[in-house]
């Protein structure tokens, strides 16, 4: 086949023609389809598919590095628990211990609050927008991070494989690349969005998120000053290389200013100073936008606290409920809160006893929070032991695949059996 310096290839574009943060393995079906799809405002033709609500959104929120789910969800109605933790232990609502704090009260009859630094996430629950799933995880758990996550990220015992949100692109879109797509706001996309045939879309930020088409070649700088005529580009073959490499470099520019142009916005809440609340703030941005994007990825890390626990969880706990609140009131204000449910894991939580450096180590099953107006509100399922342990750590009371299952089947309206490879019965997280 001849070679010309001025022909590139489908394959080059599509691999460089759009910077987005270092995940250049994730563009081609956003170049050639988001335009058209994923940035088209809800409801229109070109995204919408019968038996599919195109106008329902998850986001994901993931705390890396093993959430304390007992200084999370705090069980103060059991000694045990102070025993374990004679340090590291949350008072009671009203009963401060030392520098731990007291807890904010949830539920006195089971004995439960949440860490003093969650007041955003209490103040959801209160108004009767926050799910609490407790003792999630599964069985022979695997205390490795990396293995752990991929197990959760997967959706498999295994933990091999694609991930359980690209697999839900691949199960909705009858073969062929869905024009909705996922968007992940980091450097890298996270394997829970990566499916067979679906990529989503990663940036950590908006300046980083551009079109840089002109490196390849200089036609491809400013493919808005080609001009279309008749259906035609202005001085191109239709049906040459140059012509397509044209028309999917506007699609890729199209896409890669709106994108740009919608976070730049000044939100309609005041947001905090945090890393996950500006990540919360770009996904509000987003949606406010009316990009049809179905599922938002977020994560925020150092929850690995095998020392000092005390203030470094202290300060997460305070970025999650702060970030989460703002992110529900911007919904709110937007008119969008009915659309979004926002989910929040960790791939494990904490031992039951502290250790000698005034921290946690690795453990196992810990709460999650499914978070929004249509979260079905209050604490479900029943508090691990605190005496009947498994080594040392908690053992779980709900498979984390029945929540997936319940959050596929009752929000995002698919079968759940054919993403999850089997049958796990769906937690109801999600009003009826």
């Amino acid at each position: 086949m001849m070679s010309e310096p001025n022909t590139y290839s489908r394959r080059v574009f599509l691999e460089q023609g759009l910077a987005l943060a270092s995940t250049l393995a994730t563009v081609p079906w956003f170049v050639e389809q988001s335009a058209q799809g994923m940035l088209a405002p809800a409801g229109s033709p070109l995204s919408s598919r019968p038996g599919v609500p195109e106008d329902r959104i998850m986001v994901v929120v993931q705390l890396g590095g093993g959430n304390d789910g007992l200084n999370t969800v705090v069980p103060y109605f059991d000694n045990a628990y102070y025993q374990a933790r004679p340090n590291l232990g949350i008072g009671a609502p009203g009963q401060s211990r030392g520098s731990a704090g007291a807890a904010l009260e949830l539920d006195e009859t089971r004995g439960l609050g949440l860490h003093p630094q969650l007041g955003g996430l209490k103040n959801l629950y209160d108004e009767g927008l926050v799910s609490i799933v407790q003792g999630v995880g599964y069985p022979n758990p695997n205390r490795s991070h990396f293995t752990s996550m991929d197990i959760w990220q997967t959706g498999r015992a295994s933990g091999k494989g694609n991930g359980w949100l690209g697999r839900y692109f691949d199960n909705t879109c009858n073969g062929t690349p869905d024009p909705q797509g996922g968007v992940a706001i980091g450097r890298e996309a996270p394997l829970a969005m990566i499916g067979e045939r679906q990529r989503p879309v990663a940036f950590e930020h908006e300046e980083l998120f551009r079109w840089t088409g002109k490196d390849l070649h200089p036609a491809l700088a400013s493919p808005y000053q080609q001009v279309v005529r008749n259906g035609t580009l202005e001085g191109v073959d239709d049906n040459s290389q140059l012509g397509y490499l044209l028309r999917t470099s506007l699609d890729a520019q199209v896409s890669s200013d709106r994108i740009r142009e919608a976070v730049r916005k000044t939100p309609l809440v005041n947001y905090p100073n945090s890393h996950l609340a500006r990540q919360l703030k770009l996904v509000a941005s987003m949606i406010r936008d009316g990009m049809s994007t179905r599922v938002y990825y977020t994560s925020i890390g150092g929850f690995d606290t095998h020392s000092n626990q005390a203030g470094s969880h202290a300060n997460l706990m305070r970025q999650l409920g702060g970030g989460l609140e703002a992110f529900q009131a911007d919904l709110k204000a937007q008119g969008h809160a009915d659309r979004v449910i926002t989910v929040v894991f960790s791939e494990f939580g904490r031992r039951v006893a502290e250790n000698g450096s005034s921290g946690t180590d690795h453990g196992t099953a810990a709460p999650m929070f499914i978070v929004g107006t249509k979260a079905r509100s209050g604490i479900w399922g029943n508090h691990p032991s605190l005496r009947q342990l498994d080594g040392g750590d908690l053992r779980h009371t709900i498979d984390f695949r029945s929540v997936y299952s319940g959050l596929l089947k009752d929000w995002m309206k698919t079968d759940p059996i054919p993403i999850l490879g089997g049958n796990f019965t769906p937690a109801k997280v999600i009003q009826a």
